[in-house]
């Protein structure tokens, strides 16, 4: 027998099943996938804000001050500290030796650097003693090398002008001239970051595909025409990493033009003398701390900005390139 509805009346829908509240270890769960990547990271953030980001905002509180060492206390001053340290001749003395020197050991470093790495990435024998060989120099101490290279740059008995007298030429006066001295110290930054460059580079060498070098290869590409259209587009992030960390460590030059005479004062009529020399004249020579946090600000600024100016370049340059790129590659599909 079957039983049919009355007209007229609806027949009840069945009602959705509620989902069951989660429980305690999913919650657990969704709040861990959450939280863990900012726990994982938190340690670097606490230890920078401790040791980074709090020098940084203290000394701008102490660039704006007349700053007593023994009180621990100041005096506000406002744009002073600033405004003596733009008038002083000195410093623009320090600011011209910085850019020269940094000039005189990036430039070259970076292209020397490349080209080791694209010599240590070919096919040859105890790959891994020479690799520790470029590495050598970087773990030798700053001060041992600027000892060295200094005596090696002597006025009178060096070994430079030695080696210089037998071809004829006149002594160079290393420790008077401004251009010799700033290629001198420039030398000792080359000898000890060269190859350490070149371990970076060399590391995103052979990180590149090796079928485009064998496509290459096939179409007839030779081995300059490989590096420049394949190796060099490839690493071009490692490349700007490593231009940008060559732009901060030359600006903050100082173990070489200190340990480069035995005064280390940046020479009698400053000819080497950097920014990080005249702060450190300035804050412990003078004991104006003050001034020396004003300087510490010049310098943050000036390596902020070339770091900026490096970025817009780089990127440029990456846009110019894929505009190239794409149009080339739609001459192709048109033809």
């Amino acid at each position: 027998m079957t039983i049919t509805q009355p007209p007229g009346v609806d027949t009840p829908a069945s009602e959705p099943r509620k989902p069951a509240p989660p429980t305690f270890r999913q919650r657990l769960g969704r709040l861990d996938v959450k939280l863990s990547p900012y726990l994982y990271i938190a340690p670097f953030w606490i230890v920078f804000a401790l040791v980074g980001l709090f020098p940084i905002i203290y000394t701008a509180v102490i660039a704006f001050q007349d700053w007593d060492l023994v009180r621990n206390t100041g005096e506000f001053t406002g744009w002073d500290n600033f405004a003596f340290v733009l008038q002083d001749r000195e410093f623009w003395f320090s600011l011209r030796n910085t850019f020269s020197i940094f000039l005189l050991s990036s430039v070259p470093q970076v292209i020397v650097a490349t080209v080791i790495a694209a010599m240590l990435d070919k096919n040859i024998r105890s790959k891994t003693f020479w690799r520790m060989g470029v590495l050598l120099p970087y773990v030798v101490a700053p001060v041992a090398v600027a000892l060295i290279f200094s005596n090696m740059f002597g006025d009178r008995y060096g070994l430079v002008n030695s080696v210089l007298g037998d071809f004829g030429i006149d002594p160079i006066a290393w420790h008077v001239d401004i251009i010799p001295s700033h290629i001198a110290i420039a030398t000792m930054v080359n000898f000890r970051w060269t190859g350490y460059n070149a371990l970076i580079l060399l590391a995103a060498m052979q990180a590149i595909p090796r079928d485009l070098y064998e496509a290459a290869a096939i179409d007839g590409a030779g081995t300059w025409r490989r590096f420049f259209s394949v190796t060099l587009p490839q690493i071009r992030p490692t490349m700007i990493f490593v231009i940008i960390t060559s732009t901060i460590g030359g600006l903050q030059i100082f173990d070489e033009p200190r340990m480069y005479d035995t005064n280390g004062q940046g020479g009698s009529n400053h000819q080497w003398e950097t920014i990080t020399l005249y702060l450190y004249k300035t804050g412990w020579g003078e004991f104006n701390f003050g001034r020396a946090a004003a300087v510490a600000w010049l310098l943050f600024i000036i390596i902020v900005a070339i770091g900026l100016l490096n970025f817009a370049v780089t990127q440029r340059l990456i846009a110019t390139d894929t505009m190239a790129k794409k149009s080339k590659n739609l001459k192709k599909v048109t033809k």
